[in-house]
């Protein structure tokens, strides 16, 4: 009997659509809100770390990053857990991929389309329980059929995530299940999910087998990563919920996130730093920069 890792672990996720472009293009064209006869046809992998041009300025790293034919640019994330600063972070990573062409002294009127699929294993939107699928772009304030989209940011929900509220939209359906079905308790996969060559494939390359030692190694250690950094947020924001309740329920709330944010971070990077994991992994996974983390 086959043995099966979750796909959505840094590891297996980059394997499967990092290193797969007919995955990667089924993928996108089931979840990104692509106008009709604008499907994704080809692509072209991109350096997943974005330079900045002014140096001072620290990088932004992406899970994937491509673009197609027509110079649309698409970034891919899988995000464990969610707080705020990754929504920031991914605004800005969308605007530094859709600025970079013209950084580089390529004109404006040559600027293409971005769009960032945010994948999250968390509840991000609490106030709309009955969505799992959030779609940003800029809009007229007063005319709505109005819009600019050069910049598209999807947000998906993963803990949400029903088949039945998908039924029109098939190939969608199987990609999210396939992350959200597949994992290490997984003893027989449904043969739904293998009627699809892509998604069949997929399945096979997150089996077990498939991996070294060294490979399930990191990937043991990026699972106890998230949970030593779940469990972090979790604690501080108990104490700042605490604090909160004795100093003013608002301000000491906001005030024990923004502070247990931070020290859980710090903490989770110097442990990450002393399992030997690499510099370009805990800047990705903690935000921290290069300067930061050496310093730890």
């Amino acid at each position: 009997m086959a043995k099966y890792l979750d796909p959505k672990a840094d590891l297996t996720f980059k394997k499967v659509f990092g290193e797969h472009k007919e995955l990667l293009i089924s993928f996108l064209n089931a979840l990104l809100p692509l106008p009709e006869g604008k499907e994704i046809v080809t692509l072209e992998y991109l350096p997943s770390e974005m330079v900045p041009v002014n140096p001072d300025k620290k990088d932004t790293i992406v899970d994937v990053r491509c673009k197609d034919k027509d110079g649309r640019q698409f970034l891919v994330e899988m995000q464990m857990y969610w707080t705020d600063a990754f929504r920031q972070r991914v605004l800005l990573n969308t605007c530094k991929a859709y600025s970079l062409p013209a950084d580089r002294g390529e004109k404006y009127s040559e600027l293409k389309p971005v769009y960032t699929l945010s994948l999250v294993n968390d509840i991000a939107f609490p106030e709309l329980p009955d969505d799992f699928y959030h779609c940003y772009m800029m809009t007229h304030s007063k005319y709505k059929e109005y819009t600019i989209d050069d910049i598209e940011m999807i947000f998906v929900e993963l803990p949400k995530f029903k088949p039945d509220t998908m039924l029109d939209k098939k190939m969608a359906v199987l990609w999210l299940r396939f992350l959200t079905e597949i994992n290490e308790h997984t003893k027989e996969v449904d043969k739904e999910l293998l009627s699809d060559d892509n998604v069949a494939k997929a399945v096979s390359l997150v089996e077990e087998s498939a991996y070294s030692d060294a490979e399930l190694w990191a990937i043991d250690r990026y699972w106890d990563f998230v949970s030593r950094e779940r469990t972090a947020l979790s604690e501080k924001y108990l104490k700042g919920e605490a604090k909160g309740r004795e100093e003013g329920r608002a301000e000491g709330r906001a005030e024990g996130r923004v502070e247990g944010v931070k020290e859980g971070i710090i903490k989770t990077a110097k442990n990450m730093k002393a399992e030997g994991l690499p510099t370009s992994l805990i800047i990705r996974m903690t935000g921290l920069s290069d300067e930061e983390i050496n310093e730890l």
